[in-house]
């Protein structure tokens, strides 16, 4: 019998947090990891849904695709596939705090308030580790510096199987770049530098990584 396809879950690009409705707080990712990602992950023969915060990119070919705007959107969604899916992949840069409340109409500037009181945002990747029971979960951790001590504490707190771990505010590599440097950081303590290489490079060569973990963990469900 043919096995079936690997289900995969991906969010990717960046959340926006609103002020009133035309003010927001974001930051500069540009959903290209993630979709070389998706991209590969088709290629591969997986069935990819891809959950998106804004970005301007087009959809990879054979992706369903759920677009979302704020923390709560992309929560939601991924909260509605995870239980179907094989593996989920945290590419995703949401923004970690909200204005605790959000004007209806435009706020003037002669009034606008320039503190504002903000509060947390649902952290995604934690909540999908808590809820987990067969599903393989990669993270991602962008830092701009101590890159690995953060994103070992994150395998950890996280509950995930991978991290993903990348500097940003370096020439070349990061948010915008279509090229990245990464250090692979496994539950079992491996350790894997990837890189520097094109995103859709190393989009192919996780997926690979992936595969043979995924081929193994599937069998014993």
């Amino acid at each position: 019998m043919k096995a079936r396809p690997i289900r995969c879950l991906i969010s990717a690009g960046p959340t926006r947090e609103y002020f009133d409705p035309v003010r927001y707080v974001s930051n500069p990712s540009t959903g290209k990891m993630g979709y070389a990602l998706a991209e590969a992950a088709i290629e591969a023969g997986w069935e990819v849904d891809l959950v998106s915060g804004p970005v301007s990119l087009p959809a990879p070919e054979g992706a369903c695709v759920h677009s979302v705007m704020t923390g709560a959107e992309m929560f939601e969604s991924i909260g509605k596939l995870f239980g179907e899916c094989d593996i989920l992949i945290m590419t995703a840069a949401l923004i970690d705090f909200r204005p605790r409340s959000k004007a209806a109409h435009k706020v003037k500037k002669d009034v606008l308030d320039m503190v504002v009181d903000m509060e947390p945002v649902v952290d995604v990747l934690a909540t999908m580790g808590k809820l987990k029971t067969t599903q393989f979960i990669v993270g991602f951790a962008a830092e701009t510096n101590d890159v690995e001590v953060y994103a070992r504490r994150k395998l950890e707190t996280k509950n995930a199987d991978y991290i993903v771990a990348n500097q940003i505010g370096v020439e070349g590599s990061g948010f915008g770049s279509d090229d990245n440097e990464i250090i692979l950081l496994g539950r079992d303590g491996s350790r894997r530098v990837m890189g520097p290489a094109s995103k859709r490079a190393l989009g192919t060569d996780l997926v690979a990584q992936f595969q043979v973990e995924l081929d193994t963990h599937l069998s014993l469900k």
